[in-house]
């Protein structure tokens, strides 16, 4: 049972840096897309909500094109900087990251949709400039959608499986993360690991999603 803990270390890793990259990304575009107007504003959602209803092997298989060896940004990547993300924890990280952005996204957009406006333009008339408001208004009336947001992707980042194992493989101690261990250990019949892994995964996402609903907003009563 010890080497269970070893994709449960990584699974927590690469959920963490795909969550704290999507509190930057999502947040960033959700703030936009809640306050800019401009045409095309709501294909661009529909299409960066994408890998929400997408089948994991595709977008997968997007990854592979896009940050292959032979793909335009992986090429890029090796002939400058030597860098090669397929089959490595951080490609790993990529696919997770892509997979979780809309709940990010969608959490985001609907807090600050939920901030009323005119607080900012009162603000703004006390003399505070666009980032003050943003992070003096905006963000802390908006915070607990965020942040609720950020919780459930970081448990749908913690059970990725179609995209991480084709861009990542399974390679155990380095890109093996725990559901691709799942899956590896029920391929082999070693139920005892697998029934392990299962429970502390729920476990984990369980308590993700306890927290992430004591932090949604408050429905009103009537």
């Amino acid at each position: 049972m010890d080497a269970a803990w070893v994709p449960l270390l990584l699974s927590l890793k690469v959920a963490g840096w795909a969550t704290a990259l999507n509190l930057f990304l999502g947040v960033g575009v959700g703030f936009a897309l809640a306050r800019w107007r401009f045409p095309g504003r709501e294909l661009l959602d529909a299409v960066l909500t994408l890998p929400m209803v997408l089948p994991p092997t595709v977008l997968g298989y997007y990854l592979l094109v896009l940050i292959g060896k032979h793909g335009p940004l992986g090429a890029w990547l090796l002939d400058n900087f030597g860098i090669q993300l397929i089959f490595t924890w951080q490609g790993a990280v990529i696919a997770a990251t892509l997979v979780a952005f809309p709940l990010v996204l969608k959490s985001a957009r609907a807090a600050f949709e939920g901030v009323d406006p005119q607080l900012e333009r009162a603000a703004r008339v006390l003399g505070l400039g666009e980032w003050a408001v943003f992070f003096r208004v905006s963000l802390p009336m908006a915070w607990r959608g965020i942040l609720a947001g950020l919780l459930l992707a970081f448990a749908r980042a913690l059970g990725e499986f179609g995209a991480t194992l084709m861009v990542a493989g399974s390679i155990p101690g380095r890109t093996q993360t725990l559901s691709v261990a799942v899956y590896e250990a029920v391929q082999a019949g070693q139920d005892d690991s697998a029934n392990f892994l299962v429970l502390i995964t729920s476990l984990t996402c369980v308590l993700v999603l306890l927290s992430a609903g004591r932090l949604a907003p408050a429905r009103p009563l009537v």
